[in-house]
């Protein structure tokens, strides 16, 4: 039989692999090293400091654009005063100075040698015909027509001026809806389309005169077939914004169309959305035409107008 001394458990030690029991020889744990506490507070102020160099080169540049921007929208071709920079924008001289030295740089600003007023210089020439160089119309009024044809539900058009009438330059439809006769390259009057009206309306009155010259042809009962009748319409498209062919140009067709100008503030283009006459209520195209106004000034101030209202 076993001892008293064998039949008891002893308590395992650190020598029979046993984990999570103490040791009472055991050492209690160092503090970490001074140096790398030291480093990682270093790390934490460079990267705060980083951050904080972010956001400072990013409100620089923010006021730089300020500072462009406004010698863009008040220059009048002679400049604009350091003391007028200062005051608009807020900005004491010596930082509006320090602003403009970059844009000096790069010719996006000139200053005048006499007068020290600042100007727009060819290097913003450059920037916009490098921009205006990759604008196509059709592709930058594409996810615009798209949304529009989503949005509304009936077709929706993109027209081109082709004097005396338009061209039909794109085309997005409901599948499910009846088709329009109209075609993309097809050509259309402008006096008895909507599009046609609202390019019509903001051109020179010589583009009306050339209309009324072609001839005023009734294409349907309801055509606006003389000049006076004509004229007083256009007047109504350009105090509202927006056009109508109500039955114009197809019987049982009614359209809402706007302008889209261009970079140089000229009417260039035009966009519709057209239905059946079950659907394009009167009360339908009335809602309809601000939202299509709008649409047609996104797309224009995508191709570099400034314009905010037709």
């Amino acid at each position: 039989m076993a001892g008293p001394a064998d039949s008891q458990a002893r308590p395992a030690g650190p020598e029979s692999g046993a984990e999570g029991t103490p040791d009472d020889g055991a050492q209690p744990p160092k503090a970490a090293p001074a140096t790398a506490t030291a480093t990682a507070t270093a790390a934490a102020t460079a990267a705060k400091k980083a951050a904080g160099s972010d956001r400072n080169q990013s409100s620089s540049l923010r006021r730089a654009l300020a500072v462009l921007g406004h010698v863009r929208d008040h220059g009048n071709g002679r400049g604009v005063p350091l003391a007028q920079l200062s005051e608009a924008l807020g900005l004491n001289k010596s930082t509006v100075l320090r602003l403009t030295g970059p844009l000096l740089d790069e010719h996006l600003l000139d200053r005048d040698r006499e007068t020290g007023w600042f100007r727009l210089g060819h290097g913003s020439l450059r920037l916009g015909q490098a921009y205006l160089s990759t604008l196509d119309l059709r592709s930058v009024a594409a996810e615009h027509l798209r949304r529009l044809q989503r949005e509304a539900g009936e077709t929706v058009h993109l027209t081109v001026w082709q004097a005396p009438g338009i061209v039909y330059l794109d085309k997005v439809e409901d599948e499910t809806n009846v088709r329009m006769a109209s075609r993309v390259g097809s050509r259309a009057p402008a006096y008895c389309t909507a599009t046609g009206k609202a390019i019509l309306a903001w051109l020179p009155d010589e583009a009306v005169t050339e209309v009324v010259a072609a001839g005023l042809r009734p294409v349907t009962a309801w055509t606006i077939s003389d000049e006076t009748h004509l004229r007083a319409d256009l007047a109504r498209i350009r105090a509202r914004g927006y056009s109508i062919d109500d039955r114009e140009n197809e019987p049982e067709v009614r359209c809402v169309a706007a302008p889209i100008f261009d970079h140089t503030g000229e009417v260039t283009a035009a966009l519709s959305v057209s239905g059946l006459t079950s659907r394009m209520t009167a009360a339908r195209v009335r809602s309809l035409g601000p939202v299509v106004a709008q649409v047609g000034l996104r797309i224009s101030r995508e191709l570099g107008s400034d314009r905010q209202s037709g």
